[in-house]
């Protein structure tokens, strides 16, 4: 098989150029189009359904979200584990699929059972599924710095400005915040004044809710033009808060500023984010889409923040903290470095041992050619470019390499060979028609041997160069050999079946 394909191969020489000009522009465009990553992402296909349940105990959120979400999570079609996990104020559940389960088609299920399931939810608890990327997805996190501002302010802007304008990159899936304090309203009640106004926490709670809104209402023309009637109650700040009406007496309105006290206050955080030591920072953590090209998805975001940078205060900073692409980009230079390095040897291991430049540069442009082979078989079967592919192709590259000196050696010797055997034909054409096919003329008694006739011609039997030398010692004269007698152990000394003489001098 082998053997046909070289031998067609030989016979075909511009469909064998054709063919690896269109592998080269296959592997080219299966590396553009190939997903770079640095870490090989082994994770299985899953999805994350996140259930926040404010300030109860791990048993309650167990009990009343995880074994809910979890009994109906294990009927979705083609999943193979279901895992429920219960912490103070949250829960996850993590939904793992069969391989080869298309993430949106199983993020699509998900959706389907969670509609089913939130009937068997507290009042107020609503699921969401996480982002669609993998356990690997963290490619980028950066730092918001700025010496003239607070925590809760660098968070204020993370939250409001920079997070949105990296969410918007192409390949990002989520951009998560973390570090610096989330501001918030707190109301710190009187219990002396709540007991003697007759005032309870659930009417507290009731008139902040409902104070917390807009209503409309309809159109109204006056001299051919249309008003909107709407009432504006959205609240704006601690004063809004602090005028809430809870009830009235006898046409005087109790205010909450009459039985608590209205404040600014970071929300409660079990965690810090500090930056290298020096103090506490606000962050973002950018993570990359399943399937994406995390190198891609890096540059794009880079450009979101350099493009945002413009809009903060003054004397705010945007720096990095975690960039993949570094490694990314190592191991690219890796694999090039090795590649020149093998091409580099393969040339002068070559030339060295064949003494033949056209024939290095066969090897060394195979090496190339081969690796974007390679690419294209990836591409094919889905599967990304990554520090541990990188590093298998730079380590096949040996192998390549061995594979094409030994094939370059090989076409030599057959050349050799096939060079002997038309010098072979040649003297037996001549001895055919009387004319000796090689001719020794002694010189000062010593003879003068070809170099064929130490190896042998054609692959057949060797010349005896030491009798030939003693017989010319000996007699002196001119020897007419025939190469071609078949079946012949010394061609000096003829047996029945030759036709080789001596003639004396």
């Amino acid at each position: 098989m082998i053997a046909h394909i070289i031998s067609w191969s030989a016979r075909n020489l511009l469909l064998v150029f054709f063919g690896a000009a269109l592998s080269i522009a296959g592997g080219v465009y299966a590396l553009r189009a190939l997903p770079l990553d640095a870490i090989p992402d082994l994770s299985d296909v899953q999805v994350i359904v996140f259930t926040d349940y404010p300030g109860q105990a791990p048993q309650v959120v167990e009990d009343q979200v995880t074994y809910p979400l979890t009994t109906s999570m294990l009927t979705v079609p083609k999943s193979k584990v279901v895992r429920g996990f219960s912490f103070f104020g949250f829960s996850f559940v993590y939904v793992i699929f069969e391989d080869g389960t298309d993430p949106y088609w199983a993020r699509s299920r998900v959706l389907e059972y969670l509609n089913a399931a939130a009937s068997r939810l507290p009042d107020g608890v609503s699921p969401n599924l996480g982002p669609d990327a993998t356990g690997v997805g963290w490619v980028y996190q950066y730092a918001v710095v700025a010496k003239e501002l607070s925590l809760a302010e660098l968070r204020s802007l993370q939250d409001w400005v920079v997070r949105f304008a990296v969410s918007k990159s192409e390949g990002v899936a989520e951009v998560a915040s973390v570090g610096g304090f989330v501001k918030q309203y707190s109301i710190v009640v009187d219990p002396a004044r709540l007991k003697a106004q007759n005032v309870s926490l659930s009417n507290i709670a009731d008139a902040v809710r409902s104070s917390n809104r807009d209503v409309g209402g309809r159109t109204v023309e006056i001299s051919e033009f249309e008003f909107m009637v709407r009432g504006k109650g959205y609240l704006q700040g601690i004063k809004d808060i602090e005028n809430i009406v809870l009830k009235t007496n006898a046409g005087i309105p109790l205010r909450l500023s009459d039985v608590a006290r209205v404040e600014l206050v970071p929300d409660e955080r079990r965690g810090i984010t500090e930056l290298n030591g020096e103090g506490e920072v606000a962050s973002g953590i950018v993570l990359q889409r399943d399937g994406a090209n995390a190198l891609t998805v890096i540059e794009n975001a880079k450009e979101s923040l350099e493009a945002v940078q413009n809009s903060l205060p003054a004397g705010t900073e945007i720096l990095p903290v975690y960039d993949r692409s570094k490694l990314i980009e190592a191991a690219i230079e890796t694999l090039k470095a090795t590649l020149i390095e093998e091409s580099i040897v393969v040339a002068l291991v070559t030339i060295a041992f064949l003494l033949h430049v056209r024939s290095a540069l066969v090897a060394i442009i195979m090496l190339p050619i081969g690796i974007l082979i390679a690419f294209m078989a990836m591409r094919a079967l889905g599967l990304g470019s990554n520090i541990m592919s990188l590093g298998g192709i730079a380590i096949a590259i040996s192998a390549m390499i061995d594979a094409a000196i030994v094939m370059i050696e090989n076409a030599h010797k057959h050349l050799e060979r096939a060079a002997g055997q038309a010098a072979d034909r040649s003297a037996h054409r001549g001895g055919k028609r009387g004319r000796p096919g090689a001719v020794l003329q002694p010189a000062d008694h010593h003879g003068v041997v070809p170099a064929d006739l130490h190896a042998g011609i054609a692959g057949g039997p060797p010349v005896r160069a030491a009798r030939l030398h003693q017989d010319l010692r000996n007699g002196g004269g001119r020897i007419a050999v025939d190469h071609a007698c078949p079946g012949a152990d010394d061609p000096v000394r003829p047996g029945p079946h030759c036709s080789g003489t001596q003639e004396p001098a």
